[in-house]
């Protein structure tokens, strides 16, 4: 398996890397998104590879959900980033 995990909110965020680091510490609600975002992100990560077995209703329904924790994620940083 690959050492690089695609879609990484770090990539995906990269100039706003101090943000993110700041709201992961101190917005819990952030920070619980953050996580559960990286551990679908790696599941998916995961089946892509071929590493991990799933059926397509299931990969689907993972990525959709990231897709659902992004959409969020990027809610809360675009609204810090107003106010930084």
């Amino acid at each position: 398996m690959s050492q690089h995990t695609p879609n990484e909110l770090t990539t995906i965020f990269r100039r706003d890397r101090d943000l993110i680091t700041r709201l992961k510490q101190e917005d819990g609600h952030y920070a619980r998104l953050a996580d559960e975002y990286h551990d679908v992100n790696r599941e998916v990560h995961r089946i892509e590879c071929e590493a991990q077995a799933s059926s397509d209703e299931h990969t689907e329904t993972l990525k959709k959900k990231r897709l659902a924790l992004l959409d969020e994620i990027t809610g809360i940083v675009s609204r810090a980033r107003e106010t930084a």
